[in-house]
């Protein structure tokens, strides 16, 4: 299929409307995800104080969540190149909302834990799939800034849940509830989603070349080939080919990067709120400080915008997590509010231009038939490291030699795991078409990649 004028039409297609619809959906999906996410970090200092939970309670419920999400994104990952891209995003989304409703209406660590679960498998799936998608049905020379768009927009959701946060949890001792009945509302996206198109290049995967090459003709009007259907038989999606010659290279630094890179992130976002409220500062201010941190999340993800697309992913992602590195020191460092919140700016605005880079070069390293797969374990090994993290940040924050400034020293680390993995191993994607990339059309250092 590689060859097919069919893709090389989809992949040099003009951004039409059908293009703008898919970037909408996804963004607004991104903004219920990441709201959903983030929920539970700005409405657990209300839990703990109308339920009595300890630090160790929210780690465990922090840590359940996203046990939830790698789950979702390896099972949601897989299936979705068994069953479609469409389908995929569909029921994440149905999960996601109901586990948030489910959280709206419970108390206890034990049920809080099982809704947060719930909701984990529907984001970690959405995840997942809506970059694969994106990916699939963008323009070669313009996944980058799409992914960016969608990203950037999707970040929105964190800062009005924040904002929410402070608005609502100080006015009575269950108000923080409405923080999850407003992640319930991505049922809304149903209708949406239903009028999105499958992607082509995974229905060619599956043997359906008249559906693909109709759907084809809706991204690219221009498109008028009457091509025949390739005799040759689609590949099947084997998980064990992850970690074939030719692609184990890649499937194991994906992981180690997203290990490490989600580690280091929710550990700063997931832990803010409360680590500031139980480091001098009071409830409220706590709170606002919180919230001021978040607005860095969004334009830093526009920020890879301009860039995304005309300069190497790999490079741009090793400079930008060199950056976070030296910048979550000095969060821990930082002995003043106001040094406090222009470090977390800061490091929210970078990480999300490098979230967005890696958003942008994780579907690419993998062929079709195995790409949510491949996106899939990378992303679930890194939910996997953030059910231990908690802990290890609980920990080390208890721990009366270490304290506060300890737990930014082991953030910054796994920035700097992450960030030496990909340069000493990571491989060329950009501007090429997704087909280009697996046949070994690269230069002979970025083979490795091949299908």
């Amino acid at each position: 299929m590689s060859g097919s004028p069919l893709l090389a039409a989809l992949s040099g297609a003009r951004v039409g409307r059908l293009h703008r619809r898919v970037l909408l959906t996804v963004s607004v999906m991104f903004f219920f995800d990441l709201a959903d996410l983030n929920s539970f970090a700005f409405a657990a200092p209300a839990i703990r104080r109308a339920h009595d939970f300890s630090v160790h309670d929210v780690a465990w419920v922090t840590g359940v969540g996203f046990a939830g999400m790698a789950v979702g994104a390896i099972l949601g990952g897989r299936l979705t190149d068994l069953l479609g891209r469409r389908a995929g995003m569909l029921w994440s989304v149905v999960l996601f909302s109901a586990g948030s409703l489910m959280n709206a209406l419970i108390t206890g660590v034990g049920l809080m834990a099982v809704a947060r679960f719930a909701t984990g498998i529907g984001l970690g799936a959405l995840t997942t799939v809506a970059i694969t998608y994106l990916s699939e049905v963008t323009p070669a020379e313009k996944r980058g800034r799409f992914q960016s768009i969608a990203l950037g927009t999707g970040l929105i959701g964190i800062p009005v849940v924040a904002f929410l946060a402070r608005g609502l949890t100080g006015t009575h001792p269950e108000s923080w509830r409405l923080l999850f009945l407003f992640g319930a509302l991505g049922f809304l996206l149903i209708p949406m989603l239903l009028r999105l198109p499958e992607s082509p290049r995974w229905l060619l995967t599956r043997g359906r070349y008249e559906e693909a090459a109709a759907i084809v003709r809706r991204f690219a009007p221009e498109h008028t080939g009457n091509e025949q259907q390739p005799a040759e038989e689609p590949p099947r999606a084997r998980m064990a080919d992850l970690f074939a010659p030719g692609m184990r290279r890649n499937t194991i630094a994906l992981m180690v990067v997203w290990l490490f890179a989600l580690v280091g992130f929710y550990g700063f976002q997931s832990w803010i709120p409360t680590l500031l409220a139980d480091h001098g500062q009071d409830f409220a201010k706590s709170l606002t400080m919180s919230a001021l941190t978040t607005v860095g999340a969004v334009p830093g993800a526009f920020l890879a915008w301009p860039f995304i697309d005309r300069f190497s992913r790999k490079k741009m992602a090793t400079v930008l997590g060199l950056i976070v590195t030296a910048l979550g020191v000095g969060y821990g460092l930082a002995d003043n509010s106001a040094l406090i919140v222009v470090f977390g700016v800061l490091v929210a605005a970078l990480t999300q231009t490098y979230i967005a880079v890696l958003y942008s070069y994780t579907p690419e390293v993998f062929p079709t038939h195995l790409r949510t797969a491949g996106a899939g374990l990378g992303n679930g090994l890194g939910r996997i490291g953030n059910v231990v993290a908690p802990l290890v940040i609980a920990t080390i924050y208890t721990t009366p030699s270490l304290g506060y400034a300890a737990v930014f020293v082991f953030i910054s680390g796994c920035w700097l795991v992450a960030t030496a993995t990909l340069a000493l191993f990571g491989v060329e994607t950009k501007r090429t078409s997704l087909e280009q990339l697996h046949e070994g059309r690269m230069a002979p250092d970025e083979r490795s990649i091949g299908a």
